[in-house]
């Protein structure tokens, strides 16, 4: 791709001209004007809750609000991503808590209508889901009408939406904002002393030079340590505030509202869990084969994710791009058309900067809103990965929007990481054709790595929430010594003995953003391993692409089970999680003997 058609940073004027555009007082004039007109006319109807005919003419009218401004319009979005590009700037968080109100006040006023809807008797459920006019929203009714028993009243309802930002959100944001403007003086990999953000320094704990990761291990821990005092009061307001909703709604489990929200059974999800736990055995043969490469007994905490071998090869911005739209034209042209698109439209914010939001992720709100991505590039391998995995989901999008409603316009949680590990893994694939055995050994480890992160790490970090929200609930409150003594014992039973618990480790729940989202992680891992099966049955036949991208378009039309159930995959089946460990396992035999081969380490020291 020509590099001078390249856009490294968003432009939202698709959203907004500017912070002060006069677009943004006429648009909360017809966010009104039509959500008002739709309370006005259904307040005291009880019409639509008995006639198919007449709640398909109320649904019809709901789905055009949601796709055109929904609550807060592109005024709420455009603030919403302005904060994630400068996360210390007070003006623009207090115009986005401004608008938030707005918001909540529509939502409040309007959320009468699905209530009274979700509590109709089954027999009226039955007919509704069977009746031909109502067929494009059948199961945003099955998904209404199932999270219907943990509905409160209207004004119960009004009351928690209006507590959660003060509850909650506005609690995470605290902690998030104290961590994204931490900066220290710190070595870089040119013997320089730099001014560098917290992100930049997590970066160089990767680093291959050791004194540079540990020095920048020690500013972590600093960092960590001088905030957990108050992320220790965070915390416990937000497991406080869970609480109590859960106790108000009737949830039995602290991630049964997850299980609910996101359309999975349970069962399911305790499955994968029991399945990819009973394996921690791979993670820890995993780090002994690391530890044992890089000619120590133990990693320190920090070093489990320094890339081992000569992985120092620098990407371009462009250079990235560009392997990644070859990938992506090799699947199906139309990934590497959405991904140029992307680039030359502003919707990827690629470089770190000083209050940016840390991390990358792909965002979208109204059906005909923009899709964007955000990155922090910093030209390594990983950022050549991060690429694919995010637009895997801005291409999830983009097929959403072909094919979807607003109402059905999303993505289950149990599969939205599918699309991100499927587009990854193949970037992954792709790299690794040209390399020599020393380079494919190096990039062998690199994708067990990601591998035992997406999936050992978060099933142990979902164990971790697990006992975290038990023990806040017998104890009524945690103290950051306890947080971490339960954190490093679900960390120690993945990693095993070749890692070390190091002094300071115990602080990094810190900064895990996840847990704040409660028990959101296990999609990484039901993700990844779903979709080794998608791999595996396009690299047989690359005519199943096309089944690929009729799961990508379904959004929220299907349940999971439903979705899969048209690929052939029953997620139902406790065995299918174990066959995507062994794919993990294979892949580890493979690294191992590679290893021995090239004389890294004695065929009698292989696990």
């Amino acid at each position: 791709m020509d590099d001078t058609a390249i856009k490294t940073s968003w432009d939202l004027s698709p959203l907004g001209a500017s912070d002060n555009d006069p677009k943004f007082d006429e648009e909360r004039k017809k966010i009104e004007e039509v959500n008002y007109a739709f309370i006005t006319k259904w307040k005291e109807r009880t019409d639509y809750l008995e006639d198919a005919t007449v709640l398909k003419e109320a649904l019809d009218e709901l789905e055009m609000i949601e796709k055109s401004v929904g609550t807060d319009g592109d005024e709420g979005y455009y603030f919403w991503l302005r904060a994630h590009l400068n996360e210390s700037d007070p003006d623009i968080k207090a115009k986005e808590n401004k608008i938030d109100d707005f918001a909540k006040k529509i939502s409040n006023d309007r959320q009468f209508f699905l209530l009274k809807l979700a509590k109709v008797p089954e027999d009226i459920q039955k007919k509704f889901l069977s009746a031909p006019e109502l067929s494009s929203y059948t199961h945003f009714l099955e998904l209404l009408f199932a999270e219907s028993k943990y509905l409160l009243s209207d004004a119960e309802e009004k009351i928690m939406t209006l507590k959660s930002n003060s509850a909650h959100s506005a609690w995470v944001r605290m902690t998030e904002g104290f961590l994204s403007k931490s900066e220290r003086s710190v070595r870089t990999e040119d013997g320089k002393q730099e001014l560098k953000s917290f992100e930049e320094i997590m970066d160089l704990m990767n680093s291959q030079q050791k004194n540079v990761r540990d020095e920048a291990a020690q500013e972590v821990n600093d960092i960590l340590a001088s905030f957990v005092e108050v992320a220790e009061a965070e915390i416990n307001a937000i497991l406080a505030d869970k609480k109590v909703n859960d106790e108000l709604r009737g949830f039995e489990r602290p991630d049964s509202s997850r299980h609910v929200g996101d359309d999975i059974d349970t069962d399911v999800v305790d499955a994968m869990l029991d399945a990819v736990s009973g394996r921690f055995d791979l993670a820890q043969r995993y780090y002994r084969l690391k530890a044992k490469l890089m000619g120590v007994d133990t990693l320190a905490y920090h070093e489990r994710n320094v890339p081992y071998g000569a992985l120092d090869k620098a990407y371009t911005f462009p250079e990235a791009t560009d392997v990644v739209i070859k990938v992506f034209e090799s699947l199906d042209s139309e990934f590497a058309d959405i991904l140029t698109r992307f680039l030359r439209n502003g919707q990827i914010d690629a470089f770190p900067a000083k209050g940016k939001h840390g991390g990358a992720f792909c965002v979208h709100v109204l059906l005909s809103q923009p899709t964007y991505v955000l990155l922090n590039f910093t030209n390594k391998l990983r950022d050549v990965e991060t690429i694919a995995h995010e637009m895997g989901h801005a291409i999830n999008n983009e097929l959403m929007r072909k094919t979807q409603n607003a109402l059905n316009f999303g993505t289950p949680m149990a599969t939205a990481e599918v699309a991100s590990t499927f587009m990854e893994d193949f970037v992954n694939e792709e790299i690794m054709k040209t390399a020599d055995d020393e380079l494919r050994l190096a990039l062998l480890m690199n994708k067990l790595n990601g591998d035992v992160s997406s999936i050992m790490r978060q099933v142990a970090c979902y164990q971790f929430e697990q006992e975290l929200h038990k023990a806040f609930r017998e104890k009524g409150y945690l103290s950051h010594k306890e947080i971490g003594a339960i954190f490093q014992k679900h960390m120690a039973s993945y990693m095993g003995d070749a890692v070390e618990q190091s002094e300071g480790a115990q602080n990094w729940w810190v900064y895990w953003s996840h847990i704040r989202s409660f028990f959101y992680v296990y999609s990484y891992a039901s993700g990844l391993l779903i979709s080794k099966s998608m791999q595996a049955s396009v690299r047989a036949d690359h005519g199943f692409i096309e089944k690929v991208k009729e799961f990508l378009s379904a959004g929220t039309s299907l349940s999971p089970k439903e979705i899969f159930a048209k690929m052939d995959i029953d997620i139902t089946d406790k065995s299918f999680w174990d066959k995507g460990l062994t794919e993990i396992e294979r892949l580890l035999d493979e690294t191992e003997q590679l290893a021995t081969t090239l004389g890294k380490i004695p065929a009698e020291q292989r696990a």
